[in-house]
């Protein structure tokens, strides 16, 4: 314990310095709560019942903020990592390889936990939304998301070969998930197939279980099929790293 604590200073240390960083994890879903807050000023319907605009695009935005950080920021940041030779090097060091990790998942939950007070605090402040009802029921969810996403990142990280193409390989999975899963506004007008395809992706039962909370104001238990869907992405995406996950840089 004593070195995923001295680790998850310094990972929370290096991310807040490097500013690209905090740009893109941390600010970027907050800045678009604010510009789509600001474009939808009617009402949205959910499952058949009108919320405020705001509310649910607060929801959306705990979604995408949800898979911006567990997912993207993670796997861009341990492909750099290895392909720069700092995984390597760490395994040299006395600080053991389940400690690290452990540090790194520990440092993401802390960022996405932040990054969802600051949406709850700007949405009250200048949108009026509500703050949530059933606080615990939304930690467990943001637990279940963080934990669900950060499986799926050390998978990315695990397949994805250059730190070059890091970005752009998740940005092309992030950005059109978000859009199928409904985090930038309702999908009951999209197609049929592009539906189809948003109801097996994991940020689409991601985000019916924070609808269901801040939204409905129902307990986490309330979604137990979301819940099993998006625990086993996460799952499937720690069997994936625990086969693939490298220490050394890929051959090239």
């Amino acid at each position: 314990m004593r070195y995923v604590l001295h680790q998850l200073r310094l990972e929370q240390k290096i991310f807040w310095r490097n500013r690209e960083s905090a740009i893109f994890i941390f600010i970027f879903p907050i800045l678009l709560f604010l510009l789509l807050g600001s474009v939808y000023s009617s009402r949205i319907t959910i499952h058949g019942t009108s919320y405020k605009s705001a509310n649910v695009l607060l929801a959306g935005m705990i979604g995408y903020g949800v898979a911006n950080t567990a997912f993207s920021g993670l796997a861009i940041a341990l492909v750099i990592r290895r392909e720069s030779g700092i995984l390597k090097r760490l395994r040299s060091t006395p600080l053991p390889p389940r400690a690290y990790l452990t540090s790194v998942l520990a440092s993401t939950l802390v960022v996405f936990l932040l990054q969802t007070a600051a949406l709850f605090a700007i949405g009250r402040t200048l949108f009026g939304t509500p703050l949530p009802g059933h606080i615990v029921s939304l930690i467990l969810a943001l637990l279940l998301g963080a934990a669900a996403f950060a499986g799926l990142g050390l998978a990315a990280a695990s397949l994805i070969r250059s730190s070059e193409g890091a970005s752009a390989v998740v940005t092309v999975i992030v950005l059109p998930m978000a859009f199928l899963s409904g985090s930038f506004g309702p999908t009951r007008k999209y197609p049929a197939l592009l539906r189809d395809i948003g109801n097996v992706l994991p940020l689409k039962h991601y985000l019916d279980i924070v609808q269901a909370i801040y939204l409905q104001g129902h307990e986490i238990w309330t979604k137990p099929g979301a819940i099993a869907v998006v625990a086993a992405w996460g799952i499937g995406g720690l069997a994936l790293a625990a086969r693939y996950f490298g220490w050394e840089p890929r051959a090239r």
